[in-house]
């Protein structure tokens, strides 16, 4: 292995260790390749992790190899990493990598951890890139009300791109109905991730819009869209809504992350108009940052306005009305107010 390289972002010092550390083999991309990557992105990348917790999926054998996510920072890094306390569905409290610059992401990178995952929540854009000395007081604390509304659309395995489309295209007519602008992009797997800057507000009241929408779109197109937190409750060739990504200790890849495929793929934010013919394999590494220059990046705007959720969290009051339970959450969160028994309905009729 070569010897470590540095380099300076922001004012602060990186180091590579390993650099020629082949992490995707079938492209034959090496982790100074990767770095090299977020780099030449990182005016598009930061704004979707700048003071958001963020996850650690790691890759230290490369792609292909073993991965595991580790939520909580290492005791060994730098004085300057930006950190916060955050909480997670259990109830038990952790310090996670908030990054305040892309010195505190590239710093990730360089453990193997290739994918941002940040969380739906984040410190008060203004104070974000602030100092990000944690100092005598420790990690910041941040509120526990996100600012990202989230729909996450995860195809079954047969299901067609197409699908994925018509159920996306579906979410963003029920959005625009509520004067809600929704931004687009690949999830550099196989779905598609809808996002919503919206006014910060409690997780249950995110998640619970977040229901409310899932179930109209489903009613809407009931042949390919699906609710079912259970797989065997989806049909063949369907999309789930993913609901409870819109909960607290829930992360999703950011906009422009690299994703741990083979073909070095990225999560690529399109135009609504793009999304029909988008492959979601031509976005990589080698693909994304030319694009970005040519064609400019269409999630440019998600800030310039802050929704509220009143339609959607009206559109759930309706439902309730209706007799309807809410749905079922991660087992290891908190029970919510009329959630459903969390077992498989193969398992509750028995």
């Amino acid at each position: 292995m070569a010897a470590a390289v540095e380099r300076e972002v922001d004012g602060r010092p990186v180091r590579i260790s390993s650099p020629d550390k082949v992490i995707f083999p079938d492209a034959g991309l090496t982790k100074l390749d990767v770095v090299g990557y977020y780099l030449d992105v990182a005016a598009h990348v930061l704004p979707h992790c700048l003071g958001r917790p963020c996850n650690l999926k790691r890759y230290p054998d490369g792609v292909g190899g073993k991965s595991f996510m580790q939520k909580r920072v290492p005791a060994s890094r730098p004085d300057w990493l930006r950190t916060a306390q955050v909480t997670f569905g259990s109830g038990r409290t952790a310090e996670e990598l908030c990054p305040a610059s892309m010195a505190d992401v590239l710093w990730a990178v360089n453990l193997g951890a290739i994918t941002v995952h940040p969380w739906s929540l984040r410190l008060d854009p203004r104070k974000a890139a602030a100092d990000p000395d944690r100092g005598e007081d420790g990690p910041v604390v941040l509120p526990d009300e996100p600012d990202e509304f989230r729909i996450d659309l995860d195809p079954m395995p047969d299901a067609p791109w197409s699908a994925v489309v018509q159920v996306a295209q579906t979410v963003r007519e029920a959005l625009d109905e509520h004067g809600i602008a929704g931004f687009v992009k690949t999830s550099g797997s196989t779905g598609v991730h809808v996002l919503v800057r919206i006014q910060p507000r409690p997780y249950i009241g995110v998640r619970a819009a977040a229901v409310a929408l899932s179930r109209e779109v489903e009613r809407r197109v009931p042949d390919v869209a699906s609710t079912s937190w259970w797989k065997e409750g989806r049909a063949d060739g369907s999309v789930f809504l993913d609901y409870n990504q819109n909960l607290w200790d829930r992360t999703t890849a950011s906009a422009y992350a690299v994703r741990g495929r083979p073909d070095a793929r990225v999560s690529l934010p399109v135009t609504w108009d793009e999304l029909d013919d988008v492959d979601p394999a031509d976005a990589t590494i080698a693909t994304v940052p030319g694009l970005l220059r040519d064609r400019g990046d269409p999630m440019a705007t998600l800030d310039d306005v802050a929704h509220d959720l009143e339609g959607l969290l009206d559109l759930a009051a309706r439902d309730r009305e209706a007799g309807l339970e809410d749905l079922p959450l991660p087992p290891h969160y908190p029970k919510f107010p009329n959630e459903p028994t969390r077992v498989p309905p193969s398992r509750a009729a028995e």
